[in-house]
């Protein structure tokens, strides 16, 4: 066998516990990348087992996620199997996507194709840095605009407070740049449908096959193409996590907290403080933040979704909710008020008998009472 790239070793042996990654999750199986082993021997290309997990470890509630370093025990290298016995603590975590131990977002926007919206950018690079990971961006679909263009947004964005990366998927212009960037890190990639995040993936990692979708002509968005996260390992090292296409990221986070994702205010605040603790930079007297850069009506508008979200929050904490949270397939979210429950349920038939059980048993206790009574 050609490929026979392990020992004869016992399935079940404990002579050692390996250690790995988990790269993909879907239902309750695990997709664990191993590290160097000294059962698995001249080995070049990587080395997986399909895992479950200990039922100790979903008693105590153990999440497993995308990018954990676990313990494997009982590897059977034949049938490429074993059990996660151990979850190592997680240096960074994420629950949208759930990724753990990421070290950056890779953001990536197209030039052209869907032309580059400033607002949707920048609501991507404010949700990227709430995560408090490094952060870049890439700007694709260079061949598709002229210097002078690209010139204008790279100081544009340089304002901003990002140098970007402009690649070029068709001709390969910038993508030695940005590989530099990926190497040795496991990178979150993120950014709307259409602006060839799989294309990119299939381009880094050339063995990764991955269905693309062509970009409405209309509409001038893709289809999303990836439904689980994965991480994907790049052939220099590290690896790169494609992560489920969404359109608008939530700006959900604390109002005062707001001002940190934007690295042109990070800036102003290094000068001083405002004069009160909770100032939300919107003009109060002795306000540091003066409102002469380009993205400060993208902070309002962001400001004021995050006061809303907050007050939604509030009122539900103080009393029982009215109303409930509805998902478009879009993934945008939004509240609408609640039915009333007793008005509009219609009463089963076993609250009906139950309902009637109890008259007939007041019934029968208050004739019991009155006999009682007259005796």
């Amino acid at each position: 066998m050609s490929n026979s790239i392990y020992r004869h070793v016992n399935p079940h042996s404990t002579l050692s516990r390996p250690l790995g990654t988990v790269i993909a999750v879907q239902a309750n199986f695990y997709q664990v990348r191993l590290d160097q082993l000294s059962e698995v021997v001249n080995y070049e290309s990587s080395f997986d087992l399909l895992c479950t997990r200990r039922t100790r470890l979903m008693k105590v509630g153990q999440k497993v996620m995308v990018g954990d370093r676990v313990v494997i025990e009982e590897p059977d290298y034949q049938d490429r199997q074993g059990v996660i016995a151990q979850v190592l603590p997680r240096k960074t975590e994420l629950s949208r996507p759930p990724v753990a131990n990421a070290d950056q977002i890779l953001v990536v926007f197209a030039l052209e194709n869907p032309p580059l919206d400033p607002w949707q950018l920048s609501r991507f690079l404010v949700k990227a840095e709430s995560t408090s990971l490094s952060l870049c961006l890439c700007l694709n679909k260079l061949d598709l605009i002229v210097e002078e263009n690209r010139k204008k947004w790279q100081k544009r964005i340089e304002q901003w407070g990002y140098n970007p990366s402009f690649v070029s998927l068709i001709d390969y212009q910038g993508l030695e740049d940005l590989n530099t960037r990926l190497q040795g890190k496991i990178t979150i990639l993120a950014g709307p449908s259409g602006v060839g995040k799989s294309s990119l993936i299939n381009i880094l990692i050339p063995e990764v096959y991955q269905r693309v979708s062509k970009v409405s002509g209309k509409l001038h968005k893709g289809r999303h193409t990836t439904r689980h996260v994965e991480l994907f390992e790049l052939p220099g090292g590290g690896l790169l996590a494609d992560t489920p296409g969404f359109n608008q990221p939530d700006i959900d986070c604390c109002p005062q907290e707001l001002v940190l994702y934007f690295p042109e205010t990070k800036r102003q605040l290094k000068t001083g403080n405002c004069q009160f603790n909770d100032c939300l930079h919107r003009g109060e007297p002795d306000c540091i933040i003066n409102d002469d850069w380009e993205r400060y009506e993208h902070y309002l508008t962001f400001l004021k979704e995050a006061i809303d979200r907050k007050e939604i929050r509030n009122k539900i904490g103080e009393q029982e909710s009215n109303l409930k949270l509805k998902i478009k397939t879009s993934g945008q979210k939004h509240y609408e008020p609640k039915l009333e429950s007793k008005k509009y349920r219609i009463p089963s038939r076993r609250d009906k008998h139950q309902t009637l059980q109890e008259l007939y048993n007041q019934q029968s206790l208050a004739e019991i009472t009155h006999r009682d009574e007259d005796l």
